[in-house]
């Protein structure tokens, strides 16, 4: 056996002994690139243009690395990673349920103010594939507004300038991280929950303990001049913590 292949078998024999909790928490990571990947297939919207704005809407610093997130919640300001859907849908209907509506849900953080008419449900908000699709029609009409998937992407965080530029300025570091991929071919890798059931779940069904597998951070959204817009988590301040916009805000 040669030297490569002997480190490629402890690779996998490693990774096999790992926890399954790992193996599923890794694994969420991968569960909004796949659906950008499968929204930029349908939609000819860049893959780097879909996988930048998941990741600074949703990225989490985990083991030293920002990834997406697929059970990420902005509920009006309050920023929250779930470790599984079910206490992600949890939060989320308790606090629907005292009046909410001006919240942010999933992959490309989809805000249900503005844009729930387009989806059945809110289950269906927070699906990987939907959520996307979504996203990658919105960010199409926006770049025909300006022809530069730059400005859409500022004009889908906010209509504020102040806003939009900021957002602009991390989209574009992350955007450069996935430029290459954009001419290749996008190979699609089906069914997206079925790798997001590989999670491990934090907490109960819909009415359990939503609190349980909740990451919480204090970056409240930023929706300028009640423009319609998807809106992000932003750190407040001028100081003190980093967040989703830097190195992935509160773990």
């Amino acid at each position: 056996m040669t030297r490569a292949c002997r480190a490629l078998v402890t690779g996998l024999a490693v990774f096999a002994m790992a926890p399954a909790s790992a193996r599923a928490e890794a694994d969420l990571s991968l569960v909004c690139e796949r659906a950008a990947v499968e929204a930029a297939a349908g939609s000819g919207v860049p893959v780097s243009v879909l996988k930048a704005i998941s990741l600074t809407e949703t990225g989490r610093e985990r083991g030293g690395e920002v990834r997406p997130w697929p059970w990420t919640v902005n509920m009006e300001g309050k920023g929250v990673w779930f470790d599984s859907r079910e206490a992600a849908l949890a939060y989320v209907y308790e606090h629907y349920k005292r009046g909410a509506r001006s919240f942010d849900v999933g992959c490309f953080q989809i805000n249900y103010k503005w844009h729930h008419e387009n989806f059945a449900s809110i289950e269906e908000m927070f699906d990987p594939s939907a959520n996307a699709r979504y996203a990658a029609a919105f960010l199409t009409s926006l770049h025909a507004e300006s022809g530069d998937w730059e400005t859409a992407a500022g004009a889908f965080h906010s209509r504020t300038p102040e806003y939009a530029d900021r957002y602009k300025a991390k989209f574009a570091e992350y955007r450069a991280r996935f430029a290459e991929e954009d001419g290749r071919p996008l190979v699609v890798t089906p069914p997206l929950l079925a790798v997001a059931a590989a999670e491990t779940s934090a907490g109960g069904g819909i009415g359990g303990n939503a609190a349980i597998g909740a990451r919480v951070n204090t970056y409240p959204l930023l929706q300028g001049g009640g423009q319609p817009a998807l809106g992000s988590l932003f750190p407040t301040g001028n100081g003190g913590g980093v967040g989703l916009f830097g190195r992935g805000g509160a773990g």
